[in-house]
């Protein structure tokens, strides 16, 4: 897997880049500013982009623009952004442009290093995956068609947001993989969300999730 990483704190960056070589990665580009990422993605072609959401000049939503606007211009490129804390407005941004192969984790994260690398390697294959106290916080402010589900399918839900499949969702509630299903269907009916061979309807869900 090859990545590029873009992030500011040099702590921070060259820690990722020594943890992630020792885990058998190709760091292709460690950059601390947007226009050095775009150029670092133009040029590798990386498999992974890690960006942090507020880089220089202004530290307030360039890292975001900059994801974008990557995605944008190589639609293979999966990006797992880091944010020190929960910034709906910019989540909701990258999500607009489709959810697959899209990870949003709190950079207090990366000291959990297997939880880390477990998104990591979830969004390089096309999943998703949400920082678990991200999915909290805006579960708080979801309204709408939402409000159909039971308190037991908005917590599978919650955790279908963080890229977990059935099995371990099974698991993380104590019930069976069989009633997962059951409630996944529910959901998808609530959501009045038909079958498609174009589109997952699991993305679709977790998108109205998170953009409400």
């Amino acid at each position: 897997m090859r990545i590029v990483i873009a992030e500011d704190d040099t702590l921070l960056r060259e820690g990722l880049v020594m943890l992630l070589g020792g885990e058998g990665f190709e760091v292709v580009a460690a950059v601390s500013n947007p226009q050095e990422f775009l150029a670092a993605v133009a040029w590798h072609s990386p498999d992974v982009a890690v960006v942090d959401v507020r880089m220089p000049p202004t530290h307030t939503d360039e890292g975001i623009q900059a994801a974008v606007e990557a995605r944008r211009s190589h639609p293979g490129l999966a990006v797992l952004v880091l944010s020190a804390y929960v910034e709906q407005a910019f989540a909701t941004e990258l999500l607009a442009g489709g959810a697959r192969g899209l990870g949003y984790l709190l950079k207090e994260r990366v000291g959990q290093f297997k939880e880390f690398l477990d998104a990591l390697k979830r969004v390089a294959a096309g999943g998703v995956a949400i920082d678990p106290e991200v999915v909290a916080q805006l579960f708080t402010r979801r309204r709408g068609p939402l409000d159909r589900l039971t308190v037991r399918e908005r917590e599978v839900l919650a955790l279908l947001a963080e890229g977990l499949g059935n099995i371990v969702i099974a698991e993380r509630l104590q019930i069976t993989e069989g009633t997962v299903h059951k409630h996944i269907s529910s959901i998808f009916g609530k959501l009045e969300l038909a079958p498609t061979e174009r589109v997952s309807r699991r993305v679709i869900a977790v998108l109205r999730y998170l953009e409400g």
